[in-house]
């Protein structure tokens, strides 16, 4: 059983923050979350409900696409990020996995884990006894350290970009999507590589995920987003039993699992958004 809380320090702290695209587009509606260190914060809900927004309002990534936080405060260990470059925000410890993995293709699995280490100055020792590290996680990227990235299957690239982002040695890792388009067995090693992480080196996540019950059984702590707005969140094991949750998000009611067409009706009669 996991912990439903490892600490109460805050490493993060995203306080009712409102998102706008190209100066019209409302996608993000008061938004307020909080990381704690050493734990997996899930961050759930649909395609669409605003999960990779969130992810991009922290890591400093939406001006590329014209989004722009307008209200609100993202903080931390205390301080602002607000003014940052996504390369200042690496330094201080915190780096993006990106949804899609975004390998360097024509690159080797090895040359793409080194670019994780653009940011550091503690020399080559270092980084070399961190890549050792990786491949002690991911003993398939040593094994494929000298093949070209884009030659590599989809797991093989997600293990590459999370070790990549390892490569920066960080203290948070925003982790989106990591199971999309992997088979069951694939995202059950991802999520047991990242419980490792989290225990054994103590690298906290905040992951946005639609696979609502693997995320659950591996956080401490989840939120649920639908249409830019927390709806729901506490402790993942209460998350696991809420009825709501059981029967919108897992397809399971009092009366058994419901049939896709019986979970989409749900959807438009919800009770915490009535």
């Amino acid at each position: 059983m996991l912990d439903t809380n490892p600490t109460k320090e805050s490493l993060l702290e995203v306080n009712n923050i409102e998102v706008i695209y190209n100066h019209v587009i409302l996608v993000l509606k008061g938004v307020s979350l909080s990381v704690p260190k050493g734990g997996i914060t899930a961050l759930l809900g649909g395609n669409g409900a605003g999960k990779t927004t969130t992810l991009k309002a922290i890591s400093q990534l939406l001006h590329s696409e014209r989004g722009e936080v307008t209200k609100g405060t993202i903080d931390y260990r205390g301080k602002t990020v607000k003014g940052l470059n996504p390369s200042d925000l690496v330094k201080r410890g915190v780096i993006q996995v990106m949804e899609g993995r975004h390998c360097f293709e024509h690159l080797t699995v090895e040359e793409n884990l080194l670019t994780g280490a653009y940011t550091r100055q503690d020399g080559a020792v270092a980084i070399a006894d961190d890549l050792d590290k990786v491949y002690t996680y991911f003993p398939r990227l040593k094994e494929r350290r000298k093949s070209q990235a884009g030659y590599t299957s989809g797991g093989e690239q997600q293990m590459c970009a999370i070790g990549r982002a390892l490569l920066s040695r960080p203290e948070t890792i925003l982790l989106d999507e990591p199971s999309m388009g992997l088979a069951p067995q694939l995202v059950e090693e991802i999520f047991g590589i990242v419980k490792d992480l989290n225990e054994k080196e103590s690298v906290s996540f905040l992951l946005a995920e639609q696979n609502t019950n693997v995320a659950l059984r591996f956080a401490h702590y989840g939120y649920i987003l639908e249409s830019g707005r927390v709806v729901m969140d506490g402790p993942a094991a209460e998350l696991r039993e809420n009825p709501d949750v059981k029967e919108f998000y897992l397809g399971v009611s009092e009366e058994g699992r419901k049939s896709f067409r019986d979970t989409r009706s749900y959807r438009r009669r919800k009770r915490w958004l009535s």
